[in-house]
């Protein structure tokens, strides 16, 4: 991978006398240790940041098509792992004990699970077919160099679709598998950023999504048969783009739902008439549509609006044109959702400042309403988790920005508490009032957190989220300070005392805060981040790579190679930054590591403070719990350190 960049700034060191005193990155200090598991008692005041890592979840819900089981993930014993229970709850059996899980499907014909598990998170998946008992299982597709994206079963489950690179690396061909027999074929020769969405009910067409941009797609209708490819919708012009998603069919093929901002700034929920090429809106809401569902018979349809980052549930009967209210057991939160195949039965896991993360599973048709999972908090008590307050404020060119400010209860009489800026990845993402273990934990300790939707995040209107698009992106770090100040002005706390932490462009914009507004930040926590926006485009997996030219510009092209030469942290790195903990996985395809050692070892040789931590069993995040625990002891502790925090004595807490 080119280093242009990196050897221009290298021109640039102190002289090598200098140099030769500073141990090379990475070297074995940069490798972390386990650490022994050290808990605080149940109930403590002050609970060790282990209870918060040992809160468990159960996350991606997928029912057996009669309603009656439940497939989820849940990471208990370390990893992520695929397990089985009645969707009325029960004890769960766990039926899988390798490779992290990356995702599952319960098969349409109710004999299989498909999961996918990649190796060390380097996101090249292989997939399984293991039975409900998890007694019998089968290799589909072992994991290979090829990226894959996985499409869908068809509608008796006898064959499945995918996406995968294996051809030239690059572009994702459409392939399609037959499950009893094992066999692939190729479909389609497709380019970059296409992958397999649903099928049309008869297995004769599929729905297929090509990337324009991270915020919005192409959409197509392959015919298998006729191997004819039907532009349905398609932007003339990168600035018309549109997203479309949530494909759901209606049974006799005729048309299907959608969740698109189609000629609109806010999503909304859509019919579109496969005949007659055309779109009625069925949700017309001026905030976000989320997801949607229809049940297999077609009579109950599901979405979820977004208001300010909660999820409203909506189920409508098509039959008597009724809305059917959410059930009053169902608590509030961050929802998503999926049908059984064959039955009126809905799964939507829910999480919350204080609920990490369970699946209900909802009879519309009979109204019953049972919680599936029920997931250890660890000896926490949900109660005094901090739910957070929405806020909205200025930036500095008038753009109006948002976020969620969670304020801790301990706080010595008198002063205002530190502030952490936590800033997402994406960019095309969102601040939600989920449960954050790390948050919560400083939160006890007596930081407080500012959850910042900068320009660029989603949730708030395409124009909105293509606010940092191309060259906007330059003024994208201002929003940080901007952040900063709007803090010191409310006075709630104290501004002087703040620190930044993100992962992924999270880390990106870590890495330029701690280097550009090093007045602002005491210091900066950087998960696998972006330091050199040149090299690290050109190293990006083939699936980002679809959607970059668009969201960010094209790097062949001198003028953009030079636009990201000067907004990457790595041209701002003289030695005078904020203090930074720099952390990354070794296997990660989406920002390889090289961006975090480039960072680490250019703030080293200027004699900058940066703590490393490169974990050679990770990838685009940390996934196991030992390495979470190793991870977060240390941020802990440095955040701590860094914004001097000061608590009320326990005594007082209460």
């Amino acid at each position: 991978m080119p280093r242009s960049l990196v050897a221009l700034a290298l021109c640039l060191l102190p002289s090598a006398a200098v140099s030769q005193t500073v141990p090379p990155t990475p070297n074995d200090d940069d490798v972390p240790r386990p650490v022994p598991v050290e808990m605080t008692l149940a109930g403590s005041d002050r609970p060790d940041i282990a209870r918060f890592l040992n809160v468990r979840s159960a996350g991606s819900p997928s029912l057996s098509p009669d309603g009656r089981r439940l497939a989820f993930s849940t990471s208990i014993t370390g990893r992520p792992q695929l397990w089985v229970v009645d969707a009325a709850g029960g004890w769960p059996r766990q039926l899988t004990f390798g490779e992290s899980v990356t995702y599952h499907r319960w098969s349409p014909a109710g004999d299989w699970i498909l999961y996918a598990a990649d190796r060390g998170g380097d996101e090249r998946e292989g997939y399984w077919l293991i039975s409900p008992d998890g007694t019998r299982e089968r290799e589909l597709l072992a994991p290979s160099d090829a990226f894959r994206s996985f499409g869908a079963f068809t509608a008796d489950g006898g064959a499945i679709v995918y996406a995968t690179t294996e051809r030239n690396g690059v572009d994702f061909d459409i392939h399609m598998l037959d499950v009893a027999r094992g066999e692939a074929r190729e479909v389609f020769q497709g380019r970059m950023g296409l992958y397999p969405e649903s099928f049309r009910p008869d297995g004769g067409a599929i729905v297929l999504t090509e990337s324009r941009g991270e915020d919005a797609n192409d959409l197509y209708l392959y015919d298998v048969a006729a191997e004819r490819l039907d532009t349905l919708f398609a932007a003339a012009e990168p600035e018309a783009r549109n997203a479309y998603g949530s494909t759901a069919w209606l049974p006799d093929g005729s048309g299907f739902y959608v969740v698109t901002d189609h000629g609109r700034d806010h999503a909304g929920l859509a019919l579109y008439d496969v005949a007659s090429r055309t779109l009625e809106w069925v949700v017309d809401d001026p905030r976000d549509v989320d997801v949607a569902g229809l049940s297999g018979d077609g009579r109950y349809l599901f979405w979820t609006v977004n208001d300010g980052g909660w999820s409203e549930v909506h189920v409508r009967d098509l039959e008597t044109g009724a809305d059917v209210g959410a059930p009053d057991a169902l608590p509030r939160g961050v929802v998503g959702g999926r049908w059984a195949d064959e039955a009126p039965v809905l799964a939507l896991r829910v999480s919350g400042p204080g609920l990490p993360g369970d699946i209900w599973s909802w009879d519309v048709a009979g109204g019953s309403v049972h919680r599936s999972t029920s997931s250890s908090m660890a000896g926490l008590d949900p109660a005094r988790m901090v739910v957070p307050e929405p806020v909205s404020f200025p930036a500095r060119d008038g753009l109006t920005l948002h976020g969620l400010l969670y304020l801790p209860t301990n706080v010595p009489d008198g002063e205002r508490p530190p502030v952490l800026l936590g800033v997402h990845g994406g960019p095309t993402a969102q601040a939600r009032p989920g449960f954050n273990p790390a948050h919560q934990y400083l939160l006890t300790r007596g930081i407080a957190v500012l959850d910042l939707n900068y320009r660029g995040s989603t949730g708030f209107g395409k124009d909105f989220a293509r606010a940092n698009d191309g060259r906007r992106r330059e003024v994208e770090y201002l929003d940080m300070a901007d952040a900063v100040d709007w803090l010191a002005t409310d006075g709630r706390v104290d501004a002087d005392r703040a620190a930044v932490m993100g992962g992924s462009y999270g880390g990106y914009l870590t890495m330029a805060a701690v280097t550009r507004l090093p007045d602002r930040f005491r210091a900066g926590v950087a998960f696998v981040g972006v330091s050199n926006w040149v090299t690290a485009l050109e190293g990006a997996s083939p699936a980002l790579k679809a959607s970059d030219r668009i969201e960010y510009g094209d790097i062949d092209d001198p003028d953009d190679r030079a636009f990201f030469t000067r907004i990457s942290p790595l041209s701002f790195v003289d030695g005078d930054e904020a203090p930074v903990m720099v952390l990354h996985g070794a296997n990660d395809p989406r920002d390889p590591v090289e961006e975090s050692d480039q960072f680490v070892r250019a703030i080293r040789e200027r004699g900058g403070e940066v703590e490393y931590l490169r974990f050679p069993d990770e990838g685009h995040g940390i996934r196991q719990l030992d390495n979470r625990l190793v991870a977060y002891r240390r941020i802990a502790d440095f955040l701590e350190r860094r914004l001097e925090v000061r608590r009320r004595p326990v005594s007082e807490e209460r």
